[in-house]
Order: C-alpha cells, then sequence, then structure tokens
C-alpha cells in the first residue's frame, strides 16, 4: 500500500482562501490503493518546513507532493527544480521577508523533483486540462518548501519521492479581476487525483519535450 502526504498552503497576500489547500483538502483520503495524508501548511519560510519534517517523521510516506497558489499562471504547473534562495517578494505570515537568504548552508545550490513531472504532465493534459512543467519556482514560501523536503530527504537518505505543484487562482478570487486566469476548484482535484496516479504508475519517468517555462 503505497503512502502519499500531500500539502497545501494557508491563505496569504490578503486572500481569504488558497486554492492549492482547497484542492488538496478536497481529495478524497484513499484514491485506489494509496493512502492519502493532507497536510495544511503555514505560509512562514522556517515554520513550514520544520511542520512538514514532522509529519514525515510520523507517517514515513512513499511520496511527498506539496502543492502552493501561483496566482496568474494559466497551467497546472509541475515543477522541475528548487533553489537554495530566500527571496520574499512580500512578508510571510508571519511578517518575515527574508533577501537574498541562503535556505540551508550546508544545502546544494539547488535539488531537483524526483515525481514524474513530464509523466504527470501528459497525463493532466489528456484529461484536457492545461499544464506544463515549469522551471521556476519562483524564490518564495513555495520554492522554500520545495527546496527544503528534497533537501530532508537527501540529507536523511530517505526513501521518499518528493516534490511540488503550482495551481492557478480559482473563480472565487477572480472576481472583479479582469483578465485574470483561473481553473475551477474541481478540476484543480481532479488533476491532482490524476497527479497522485502519475506518480505511483511511473517510477521513472517519461521522455518527452517538457522545455516551456511557466
Amino acid at each position: 500500500m503505497m503512502k502519499i502526504l500531500i500539502t497545501g498552503f494557508e491563505p496569504f497576500g490578503g486572500e481569504k482562501i488558497n486554492p492549492a489547500w482547497e484542492a488538496v483538502n478536497s481529495l478524497p483520503s484513499k484514491i485506489d490503493d494509496i493512502d492519502i495524508f493532507k497536510l495544511q501548511l503555514p505560509t512562514v519560510f522556517r515554520a513550514s518546513g520544520l511542520k512538514l519534517f514532522e509529519a514525515i517523521d510520523l507517517l514515513k510516506p512513499d511520496v511527498v507532493i506539496c502543492v502552493g497558489q501561483a496566482g496568474g499562471r494559466f497551467d497546472f504547473c509541475v515543477e522541475r527544480i528548487a533553489i537554495n534562495i530566500d527571496d520574499g517578494r512580500i512578508p510571510d505570515n508571519n511578517g518575515h521577508q527574508p533577501i537574498d537568504e541562503t535556505i540551508f548552508k550546508d544545502g546544494e545550490n539547488a535539488y531537483f523533483s524526483t515525481l514524474p513531472i513530464k509523466a504527470i504532465v501528459e497525463e493532466v493534459k489528456k484529461a484536457g486540462i492545461p499544464a506544463s512543467v515549469s522551471n521556476t519556482a519562483g524564490t518564495y514560501v513555495c520554492n522554500h518548501i520545495m527546496y527544503s523536503l528534497l533537501y530532508y530527504i537527501t540529507k536523511n537518505k530517505l526513501n521518499i519521492r518528493g516534490g511540488f505543484i503550482h495551481v492557478p487562482y480559482i473563480a472565487q478570487q477572480v472576481i472583479g479581476k479582469k483578465n485574470t486566469p483561473f481553473m475551477e476548484l474541481s478540476t484543480l482535484t481532479k488533476a491532482l487525483e490524476i497527479s497522485i496516479r502519475a506518480t505511483r504508475d511511473h517510477c521513472v519517468d517519461i521522455k518527452v519535450s517538457g522545455g516551456k517555462e511557466c
């Protein structure tokens, strides 16, 4: 039986909801033969990683998928890489705004996702949902948690696959905002279910072009 830990962030930046957590929380607790464990993370640089590490130690999952909001993006974006830098465009929910700070001094400059990112994108697109490989997770808390996850797995030699997915706004967030892309919550939840199945089915990623940057 596979165990997948999937996380979403609390609202931030003046938003009342976070589509990442709304979609994660809408997932069932079981998908086929996969047990799903859901966790809401604070949108706070250091605290988010500490909460994630505690959950990993407790649950010992086979896979960890972190999900975050990327307002303004059109696609369901599966991230390729996280970099070892915090550079907050706005303060986090604790009012902390690191500028050009290293996340972990003993970490690599960057870590690559160990999810089958291209298989996920292809399966999501087959369902008629716009999806892309993204080559930048930014430098805010989303990149921070992706980097922290992969750092923790690497440093502790854990047999866990992990990575990050960015999702667009959902409909209720764009009321009164002209020309702002969004997806329906049900679409995001479906895309996450597909991503979970694709991760189970592809221990090795497929070889297709995925050079577009979201």
